[in-house]
């Protein structure tokens, strides 16, 4: 009897791939730091993303406008993969600077553990893909990133995915044709941001054999589609970049107003997770319990000499 050969999917762009596969589409959750990816996972979702706005935003309280770093980003990938198993997709941004650059910075997301990222076509100086005022590099340019992106990566499964923001720009056809020469170039993905049908996204995806990313972020261009019907016009990935990031600042603002305007945050309590809940998702009893036993063994060694 001739046994089978069982593929244990180990690297992490190996099971961001398995995801999509097995997921149709795929859900891929925001996390704009190592406890909310804890969470995230813990609720069952299968992908995260680290969203560059929100590490703009949320470390450095800046907007989304090319000022932060690729270390700034790399620190981030670095914690979150280490919180959590699950496959994480980054946003690289424009790639921070030459080819050369571009191609060290898909070689330090692999190496910090991300699964995949996606790099846009926008110029130096980007903006938000649902602010107005974008402007984009030539598609030779773009090509010469995708492929600066290929070399970078540390693994075949890494995913290199080419995010096209032509839809605001050069309209949907000129959209469709950068996203048939992305594919070409090698992309394994497609990112189009802020398309405002379902129909522009049958298009991309019949015009395409790669998987497309539908970028469903809260208060932009792109309306609040539903994983059903984003599956019925063939979208294999969802993303939803910044949805808890929103609400946890909502419920932050909440919390600090009560406090000062009421003197106590009783009134708020119901917004907040328990210290059980918390413990919960940072395992700390179990924590507890290696420290004790480090204690108990330390205090022997003591005792022995």
């Amino acid at each position: 009897m001739v046994k089978k050969e069982i593929l244990v999917l180990t690297e992490p762009g190996q099971l961001l791939r398995q995801a999509i596969q097995t997921e149709k589409p795929l859900q891929i959750v925001g996390t704009i730091h190592a406890y909310a990816a804890r969470l995230a996972e813990a609720s069952g979702h299968k992908a995260l993303y680290l969203s560059g706005a929100g590490v703009a935003n949320s470390r450095l309280a800046l907007p989304d406008l090319a000022m932060t770093s690729l270390d700034d980003v790399v620190t981030e990938v670095t914690k979150i993969t280490q919180a959590s198993t699950l496959p994480l997709l980054v946003d690289a941004d424009t790639g921070w600077g030459s080819p050369l650059n571009i191609r060290r910075t898909f070689s330090m997301l692999s190496k910090a553990g991300a699964a995949g990222a996606h790099i846009e076509d926008q110029t130096e100086a980007k903006r938000c893909g649902h602010r107005s005022g974008k402007k984009l590099v030539s598609t030779e340019s773009m090509v010469g990133k995708i492929k600066a992106a290929l070399d970078g990566r540390n693994s075949d499964s890494f995913m290199v995915m080419a995010r096209t923001d032509a839809f605001a720009v050069e309209g949907l056809q000129g959209a469709l044709e950068r996203a048939r020469t992305y594919e070409a170039a090698g992309a394994d993905a497609i990112f189009v941001e802020a398309l405002d049908s379902l129909d522009h996204y049958l298009q991309f995806t019949r015009a395409l054999t790669i998987p497309v990313l539908a970028n469903i972020t809260e208060f932009g261009k792109t309306p609040l589609f539903s994983r059903e019907s984003l599956a019925k016009v063939g979208v294999s990935m969802i993303l939803y970049p910044l949805s808890a990031f929103r609400a946890m600042n909502q419920a932050a603002l909440k919390v600090y107003e009560a406090i000062l305007q009421q003197g106590t945050q009783q009134s708020v309590i119901p917004l907040m997770q328990t210290r059980d809940e918390l413990y919960q998702y940072l395992q700390y009893e179990n924590y507890e319990k290696e420290l004790d036993e480090y204690n108990q063994l330390m205090e022997r060694e003591d005792a022995n000499n």
